[in-house]
């Protein structure tokens, strides 16, 4: 067999692997910016994961320590515009991200607005970044190794973080981002909901 041959195969046998590696886990390319304002097929990546609905409230409930080991649900945020954000203290995007966050807490808490993290480490090592950081809103805490199915269950098949879901007042989800968190997305799809009364 040639080298040509060779080569062609090895491509082809590559092109298999990723079309079936999208098949069985369903995760696509992140959207382009124009894509990503359709927030109802976000919505509807989370509820398949999620067990078909596009509601907060309506799926497992979320109940992890915080970083002060008090056990918080996500439900104690209710009727806030929450940014449920998953991160670790590795993630270089994530710390970045947490700088706007605090900034986005600070200013728009008052209207509604509830930053929530998801730490996917040890406690301590969160807790340092919080300190670091000057964390303002809660972060919740999740085992490495517990994390990735608590993600899939909020629609992030590839385990990338940072991922934020950015859920409604009234429990509906209406945006994912995979990767990190701009002030490009906190405009369009976070103060149109927080100057929004339902």
């Amino acid at each position: 067999m040639g080298r040509g041959a060779i080569v062609g195969l090895g491509l082809a046998a590559a092109f298999v692997g990723l079309a079936l590696a999208n098949l069985l886990h369903g995760d696509r390319p992140a959207p382009a910016p124009a894509e990503r304002s359709a927030a109802a097929s976000a919505s509807d990546r989370v509820a398949r994961s999620a067990g078909r609905t596009d509601n907060a409230w309506e799926m497992a409930p979320i109940e992890l320590p915080d970083l002060d080991g008090k056990v918080r649900r996500l439900s104690d945020w209710k009727g806030k515009v929450i940014l449920l954000n998953f991160w670790a203290s590795w993630c270089g995007p994530c710390q970045f991200e947490i700088k706007d966050f605090v900034r986005y807490q600070r200013e728009y808490g008052e209207q509604g607005l509830q930053i929530v993290g998801v730490g996917l480490d040890e406690a301590r090592k969160l807790r340092n970044v919080r300190r670091s950081l000057g964390m303002n809103y809660p972060s919740l805490v999740i085992p490495e190794s517990r994390g990735a199915a608590l993600m899939r269950k909020w629609g992030n098949h590839s385990g990338i973080v940072p991922y934020t879901v950015v859920i409604a007042r009234d429990g509906h989800l209406k945006f994912i981002q995979r990767g990190q968190f701009s002030d490009e997305a906190f405009r369009l799809h976070v103060l149109p909901l927080l100057s929004a009364r339902s």
